[in-house]
């Protein structure tokens, strides 16, 4: 028998009415936030499924966007999240789209920038509060959030992978999962770890290379309180 944990149990602390619609696209969001970095000034939610068809009755409009103003699923700043927005000077558009094997509550979130770039990401909320990141810009990728992660992107080359296993090894750090996705001649590097990670070794390790892209995602469902990003 699975051994249930409290937040099986009782659910996340969380503002709104579903765990899925609420806790689950604010999760969504704010891992997005923080893999596309800070500095957009619009973003497109573009719904597929049930978050298509309820969004605005269950609160999952709402919840996206405090979760890409920084706001935790906990945080009651997120009932008046449209406000926040617009003070802050961030647009937004929620478009219906329907994506292929996905899951039914998922969302593609689109950051746009003022100089005219953009960055996407893919995610599913699948009960529970618990998310599956899917998609990162294009590329396919499979984690949750709940575990600390990093995410590197770099030019194919040896002793990547070696040089941030060791550097992780020598601060006593375990390895929970490791994914590498090549996209020609550049690697993701996906590395799950079973506890948080001093934002100094971080600073190490993505200034001991020549990273593309470099981030470290923490947003677990047990986190509560007012988010200081």
């Amino acid at each position: 028998m699975k051994n249930l944990g409290i937040f099986d149990v009782i659910g996340p602390v969380m503002i709104g009415p579903s765990s899925s619609h609420t806790a689950g696209a604010a999760r969504i969001a704010l891992v997005a936030r923080r893999i596309a970095g800070i500095g957009y000034n619009h973003v497109n939610f573009f719904l597929h499924g049930s978050f298509a068809a309820t969004y605005k009755g269950h609160g999952t409009d709402k919840a996206l966007i405090g979760g890409i103003l920084g706001f935790e699923p906990s945080d009651e700043r997120i009932k008046n999240s449209i406000l926040h927005a617009k003070k802050a000077g961030i647009t937004y558009n929620f478009i219906p789209i329907e994506l292929e094997d996905v899951h039914s509550n998922t969302v593609k979130i689109e950051f746009n920038y003022p100089d005219g770039s953009c960055f996407y990401v893919i995610g599913s909320s699948i009960g529970g509060a618990n998310i599956e990141i899917t998609n990162i810009n294009g590329t396919s990728v499979t984690f949750t959030g709940e575990n600390p992660t990093l995410l590197f992107r770099y030019k194919e080359q040896k002793g990547m992978i070696a040089y941030i296993s060791n550097a992780l090894y020598a601060k006593g750090h375990n390895i929970h999962l490791m994914l590498t996705i090549k996209e020609d001649d550049e690697v993701l590097l996906v590395v799950e770890l079973n506890e948080s990670l001093d934002s100094d070794l971080f600073e190490a390790i993505k200034n001991g290379k020549s990273f593309l892209f470099s981030k470290y995602i923490y947003v677990p469902i047990s986190k509560i309180g007012k988010s200081n990003d």
